[in-house]
């Protein structure tokens, strides 16, 4: 709704007076509403978004526009777009039934033109974004994604927003290596498994991270350490020295999140992985 005033004058020879001063409202008969189909992202992950346009007016609302910022924010001297239009996924609905969808004049920001809402009816728009190096991808992050809605036949633009969260989740893999490659009989030998973590929550004990691992030869006189402490056999892992089958037990190990660093100049992040670290000792 916007209001407006109104006065008149009237001159007549060398007078002039005002009349009294009108007030009136334009009541808006355009709504606009905007969704991300899920609540949350990944780095690197795919955002469907919707936008619904209602008109509850007696006319066709046509030439509607819709300019979508993609999220961007600004850090110290510069602005940093964290989602990508994804070229090809604009659908536009009118009353339910699918129309030829309009190209995006630009895609930064994005625009997308030539839509018609008509008359007590309302026009679906949807398309994807792909979330990109400035996305945050720590535990906190997340992305405001703004869009106004204008027309020829609006007084003023609409403006809509949503936000998505970035997923909370531990994201582990493992390498292992020996030493020595080469070892003689009867003699020591270590096996190091690096746990990396990637993601932006810790791996801890609810999430049963469990190393196993079948030594073959079968290792004798085992030392097992994790992060450098001692862990004891049955209560922090177990072996079977006639097999050489070994396990952690479940909420031994833990592995602590990334660390996740901007670069205001381009306002890429760089990830450093949280990092456990298991050895195990026998001899062979």
């Amino acid at each position: 709704m916007a209001v407006f005033t109104n006065q008149a004058t009237l001159s007549y020879g060398s007078g002039i007076t005002n009349s009294n001063v009108v007030t009136g409202e334009v009541v808006s008969v355009l709504t606009a509403t905007k969704c991300a189909l899920s609540t949350s992202y990944m780095p690197d992950g795919n955002i469907t978004y919707i936008v619904s346009i209602v008109n509850s007016g007696t006319l066709d609302y046509d030439g509607v526009t819709i300019t979508d910022n993609l999220g961007e924010y600004r850090l110290g001297a510069n602005n940093f777009t964290p989602l990508d239009y994804i070229e090809g996924t604009v659908r536009y609905y009118k009353n339910g039934a699918e129309q030829t969808a309009p190209h995006p004049s630009t895609t930064q920001p994005l625009v997308i033109s030539d839509i018609t809402v008509p008359a007590g009816g309302n026009a679906i728009i949807l398309y994807e974004a792909k979330a990109n190096g400035s996305a945050p991808p720590d535990r906190n992050g997340s992305i405001t994604n703004r869009a106004a809605i204008t027309s020829p036949q609006l007084t003023k633009p609409i403006d809509i927003s949503d936000t998505v969260v970035c997923e909370r989740r531990a994201r582990l893999n493992i390498t292992k290596s020996i030493c020595p490659a080469s070892v003689v009989e009867n003699s020591e030998l270590q096996y190091t498994f690096v746990i990396q973590n990637s993601g932006n929550i810790s791996a801890g004990a609810d999430d049963d991270v469990v190393v196993s691992d079948k030594f073959d030869p079968p290792l004798r006189q085992l030392t097992v350490e994790l992060d450098g402490v001692p862990l004891t056999q049955n209560s922090g892992y177990t072996y079977d020295s006639a097999t050489g089958e070994f396990a952690t037990l479940a909420k031994v190990i833990t592995v602590p999140p990334a660390v996740f660093s901007q670069n205001s100049s381009t306002g890429s992040y760089t990830m450093t992985p949280g990092v456990s670290l298991l050895t195990v000792t026998g001899i062979v």
